[in-house]
């Protein structure tokens, strides 16, 4: 199944399930509503019916990998950190939303990464946990100052800061899955060409044939292709300049008419739903300044929502009117409700993803660029918003509506993207592309069948 083929079939899910096989999804009866699936596709089915039902049926034999953990076994999660954790608090926190769960079989079964994500979302549970937090959480303290606050500082003192980065980075077939004569396709994300990035290199390749896609690519790769008589890593080191420029956003009135472009809706995700039409004319009545309404589509996100880490975004679905409803997300999920917002307000929004890449720390990471005349792109980073409302910056929230830091690494300049050298199974993540994807002769590998790391090998300020 190609890529196009992969992406018309993700476009259908809002056409929705038959009633039967819905109640068994949602039930956890995920064997019951394959076998439906599978009765109902011998069958006559308007092609976009046919569609979702292919999509969904690869999703709900995803969904088990993701919520592993009964309620005895997660609370024992917890208490391997924390002894005297209670089954009360454990209780409390489901309730408020806390702790994501499905029902497999008529049972809750808790996310995989649950624990991780009260730490990373309560710095006080982390502290108790005894967890130190990295990356934007942490605080780095240079001349009594933290790492992104300096550099906003220093952009709106200078105009902008720039970094020379240079990163490795890998992909590898775990041993228990390779067998000597498999063909492995493999991907790995590189720099892309865009505004904040230039003077990009491939340093090294691992092997040399690695097929580099032409620098525009709307998701950038290095693809190789091989049959193993041996398991090895697929390596990549690049280097790159990334350029932050400081936009004050208090010079001129924006304009109140708008280009048109980057509107369109992306099914299934960024689609214009009769609430989301409501929520972004609410949060903008009064108004019609393009800016002012994309800083309270921001400050709603950032000041009313709570990060939570996400199962993989291949099982979501309708992610933005999600994230609008359960006022919980992680940095893709917040991008996606922003861009849509702004969308659907006739904003033009792009997506961006790809790494933050600090001295000390390197993770994946998505945010968005709007466009608001007469001042151009601009940028978005809600998820770094709500880390600074949890680290109580407000400066640094609102320095994240319009700007963003230079330790940042983009590979993915569109959400839903096709790589250039195709895949032929599903992918990992249909969406996006941070940390590399693998496929066989066979079937794409999923995350747990394939070894990603990262590593920022040097990145100086110059």
């Amino acid at each position: 199944m190609e890529q196009s083929d992969q992406n018309e079939l993700f476009r259908f899910l809002g056409a929705g399930l038959p009633d039967d096989i819905a109640r068994r999804k949602a039930w956890g009866d995920l064997d019951g509503a394959i076998r439906l699936i599978d009765r109902a596709l011998d069958g006559q089915l308007p092609e976009a019916l046919r569609g979702c039902m292919l999509a969904e049926r690869e999703i709900m034999r995803r969904i088990p990998e993701d919520y592993p953990f009964t309620r005895a076994e997660a609370i024992s999660e917890v208490r391997r950190r924390i002894p005297d954790f209670s089954e009360d608090e454990f209780d409390e926190r489901v309730d408020a939303g806390k702790i994501d769960w499905r029902y497999l079989n008529g049972e809750m079964r808790f996310f995989n990464r649950f624990f991780s994500s009260m730490c990373k979302a309560e710095p006080p549970f982390a502290a108790r946990a005894g967890v130190e937090m990295h990356g934007v959480e942490s605080v780095t303290h240079e001349a009594g100052e933290g790492r992104l606050d300096r550099v906003a500082r220093l952009m709106r003192e200078n105009g902008g800061v720039a970094n020379r980065i240079r990163i490795r980075a890998a992909v590898r077939v775990r041993d228990e899955c390779f067998r000597p004569g498999m063909f492995v396709r493999a991907h790995l994300p590189i720099p892309a060409a865009c505004e904040q990035q230039s003077g990009i290199r491939i340093e090294k390749l691992f092997p040399e044939n690695g097929r580099v896609a032409p620098e525009d690519a709307a998701q950038r790769t290095v693809c190789w292709e091989e049959t193993m008589a041996e398991n090895h890593a697929f390596t990549v080191e690049y280097s790159y300049l990334h350029t932050a420029r400081y936009h004050d956003l208090s010079s001129v009135r924006a304009d109140p008419v708008q280009p048109s472009f980057d509107t369109e809706e992306i099914a299934p995700h960024v689609v214009f739903t009769p609430f989301l039409r409501s929520l972004a004319a609410e949060l903008t009545r009064g108004t019609d300044d393009p800016l002012e309404k994309a800083r309270r589509f921001y400050d709603y996100i950032t000041l009313r929502m709570r990060y939570r880490f996400m199962p993989s975004y291949f099982i979501l679905e309708d992610i933005a009117q999600s994230c609008a409803r359960s006022l919980t997300g992680d940095c893709g999920v917040f991008a996606l409700l922003f861009l849509t917002l702004c969308r659907c307000a006739g904003i033009p929004a792009q997506w961006q993803s790809g790494l933050t890449a600090e001295p000390d720390f390197i993770g994946a990471h998505d945010w968005v660029r709007f466009y608001v005349a007469p001042y151009g792109w601009l940028f978005a980073d809600p998820s770094y918003g709500t880390a600074a409302v949890r680290a109580q910056n407000e400066a640094r929230r609102r320095f994240y509506f319009g700007n963003l830091d230079a330790y940042r690494m983009v590979a993915n300049r569109a959400f839903q993207a096709p790589f250039t050298v195709p895949k032929r199974f599903w992918r990992m993540d249909p969406y996006d592309n941070q940390l590399g994807e693998m496929e066989t002769e066979e079937r794409g590998l999923r995350g747990g069948e394939f070894e990603r790391s990262k590593e920022v090998l040097l990145c100086e300020e110059l």
